[in-house]
């Protein structure tokens, strides 16, 4: 296990699903953790609860992350309540599944502007504390959707693959900063998202099941953990995409 004692987490989207997992168990690696979500819920109390258990400070921010001032506001806010950021995960993100002759601009920009742009903003306001501390762990949350097209629709497969850009721009110019940037390509995981979609299927994947939160989540803690992988897509996908 990764040893994360000292270290500050901020984990967008993470009041549920993949986010909330990867926030616990960075909590359980001895992390103090904020998450972010667009909205005080009874989801984000729980997971405040649930860290504060395991003996770590826990925090939340609610904010819009598509807009560049509210994700600014969100990670002043949350160092200021626990520390300097050392770990993102920028997992913010909406699947707005759509035949396709009915997705419109407001849905391609809905799309990008959550999935996407949500990742640059928040990852542009915590560099200036991984920079200083010449330490840190980005990690973006993709999806085979970058890779295969998926089954949602070609907005959100754009906005999953400029995540994959976005990662091999970032982790170029901060190699040699103690920085690493990566990014988890999940399949179809087993969240409330997922379950929402009834045009999803688990004999869409070779192993014929819905993937798990925590297998997603321990490979968010083994990224955190190594100093020596960047640039890379890990792809936790039950053999859908092969590379």
């Amino acid at each position: 296990m990764a040893e994360l004692h000292g270290k500050v987490a901020l984990v967008t989207g993470g009041t549920r699903g993949i986010g909330r997992e990867i926030a616990l168990e960075f909590a359980r690696a001895g992390a103090d953790v904020a998450i972010v979500g667009r909205k005080h819920s009874e989801d984000a109390d729980a997971v405040l609860a649930e860290v504060h258990a395991l003996g770590r400070k826990a925090h939340a921010c609610f904010a819009d992350l598509s807009n560049a001032t509210d994700a600014a506001s969100a990670v002043a806010k949350a160092s200021a309540a626990l520390g300097p950021i050392s770990l993102l995960v920028n997992n913010a993100g909406i699947n707005p599944s759509k035949p396709l002759d009915q997705i419109s601009p407001v849905d391609w920009n809905e799309a990008i502007g959550i999935n996407l742009s949500s990742a640059f903003y928040v990852t542009q306001a915590v560099l200036p504390a991984m920079r200083a501390q010449q330490w840190g762990r980005i990690i973006m949350l993709s999806s085979v959707a970058a890779q295969l097209g998926g089954v949602i629709g070609p907005h959100y497969a754009a906005s999953k693959a400029g995540l994959i850009g976005m990662m091999h721009g970032y982790a170029a110019l901060l190699a040699k900063e103690g920085i690493t940037v990566n990014a988890i390509a999940p399949a179809l995981i087993e969240t409330e998202m997922l379950k929402s979609n009834n045009r999803i299927r688990p004999d869409l994947i070779p192993i014929g099941r819905f993937g798990k939160v925590e297998e997603v989540a321990s490979i968010a803690l083994m990224l955190a953990g190594n100093g020596y992988i960047t640039g890379q897509t890990i792809n936790a996908n039950g053999g859908w995409y092969m590379s």
